[in-house]
């Protein structure tokens, strides 16, 4: 019986140009990949660039180290004094409260939810490596402790020079409170990256950074507070700063600067105990660094 034609149409292949073209820019590589990491991260630790809720936190800490800061720039052009009423270095010492809450709350935010997911929120042409990773997120979080820091110090500074204050001395105290500014944003941040990175979840990151910060300042100030003064009984309390990261840097700056004053004031005890501050002050800058690229060897 013969069959019936086939009335099919015949399968056929169109090209459509869509007017793909190949990429012939310049390869920018990991190095770039690393600097928009950065840049990323040091913008989200402020909340830009995420939703509204993310940067109030931010910025109203940022505010609460800053006005008070004009209060007190303000007062000295009322009253007509020749200085201000405080150190720069020991203002940022009395903001050891808003460093804990600051690193509590963004230290999580540029590692935990990494770490959760698996994933970061940029597309990288040219992969990163762990290390990369590691410095990016270390650097941005540290300049965003140190950015937190020098705002007071500059409406200080500014206020004071706009007042016609001694330029000479405040710029002396502006330079020592820079120094305790950059040590704040080493010596604290690298702490509570570690602490950030141990975990996935973003809430037992924020509770173990607070706990460990405020715990730590707490317990070294009131050593040093009940201690009785008198020689070697209140050097022999100041020991206990070096549990604290936000103590340890207040007695090394205290001591190195000659800065502060009263029984209770934070200091490294003489000359082995700013050696021994110092090198303990490193090995925590260093040692956090070394066990997150440690712990991302491992992710």
């Amino acid at each position: 019986m013969p069959q019936p034609p086939d009335t099919r149409p015949a399968d056929t292949g169109v090209i459509h140009d869509i007017g793909y073209r190949g990429y012939t820019g310049p390869r920018l590589g990991r190095a770039y990949a690393t600097r928009s990491l950065f840049t990323q991260s040091l913008r989200a630790a402020y909340g830009l660039g995420r939703s509204g809720k993310s940067k109030v936190l931010p910025m109203l800490l940022l505010g609460v180290v800053t006005v008070p800061a004009m209060i007190f720039v303000a007062g000295a052009v009322y009253l007509k004094r020749d200085e201000l009423p405080v150190e720069y270095a020991g203002y940022l010492s009395s903001l050891g409260l808003v460093v804990s809450i600051f690193l509590a709350a963004q230290a999580p935010v540029l590692l935990s939810r990494d770490l959760r997911y698996h994933t970061v929120p940029l597309y990288f042409s040219r992969p990163i490596t762990r290390a990369d990773y590691v410095r990016a997120k270390f650097g941005a979080m540290a300049c965003a402790q140190f950015l937190l820091m020098a705002a007071p110090l500059l409406v200080l500074y500014a206020g004071a020079l706009l007042a016609g204050m001694d330029f000479g001395h405040n710029t002396g105290q502006f330079l020592y409170g820079l120094v305790a500014a950059v040590l704040y944003a080493l010596v604290p941040t690298s702490v509570a990256l570690v602490i950030a990175a141990s975990t996935p979840r973003r809430g037992f990151g924020v509770a173990a950074i607070m706990g460990y910060l405020v715990v730590s300042s707490t317990l070294a100030a009131v050593v040093v507070g009940i201690s009785s003064p008198g020689p070697g009984g209140s050097d022999a309390a100041q020991w206990t700063s070096l549990i604290s990261p936000n103590g340890l840097v207040e007695a090394l700056v205290n001591q190195v600067f000659d800065l502060g004053s009263g029984i209770d004031r934070r200091h490294a005890p003489g000359a082995l105990g700013t050696l021994v501050f110092a090198l303990v002050a490193a090995a925590m800058v260093a040692g956090s660094y070394r066990l997150l690229l440690r712990r991302y060897e491992k992710v």
